[in-house]
């Protein structure tokens, strides 16, 4: 399975740090791939609508994620607040995943 996931938006959004990051579960580990192939199943992924219920407000973070996997492919945009639990523990995940696999500034001092 691949996965691509992206933040746009948001309270003091910087561009540099929100570039698209690529998950391949044939890359992590049995168990880290065991659960982000159960977040995809339980959040019903490649049942969800392509475009999210227009939404008002400012600075609302809009995430946008695609799954590939067994022949399937799949994308969707999501705008906070999330409001199915299954999604948005997703979108966690990916959030988490994403922020880990960023490399850290240099240390310039």
């Amino acid at each position: 399975m691949r996965i691509r996931f992206k933040t746009d938006g948001g309270f003091a959004y910087l561009p540099g740090l929100n570039r698209p990051v690529t998950i391949d579960t044939g890359k992590l580990s049995e168990e880290e791939a065991g659960k982000m192939e159960q977040l995809v199943e339980a959040a019903g992924f490649f049942e969800l609508p392509e475009t999210p219920e227009p939404r008002r407000g400012a600075d609302l973070r809009e995430y946008t994620i695609s799954v590939s996997s067994s022949g399937r492919e799949h994308t969707v945009k999501l705008v906070d607040p999330i409001e199915e639990p299954p999604v948005w523990e997703l979108v966690e995940y990916l959030r988490s995943k994403a922020r880990g696999s960023r490399p850290t500034p240099r240390d310039t001092s």
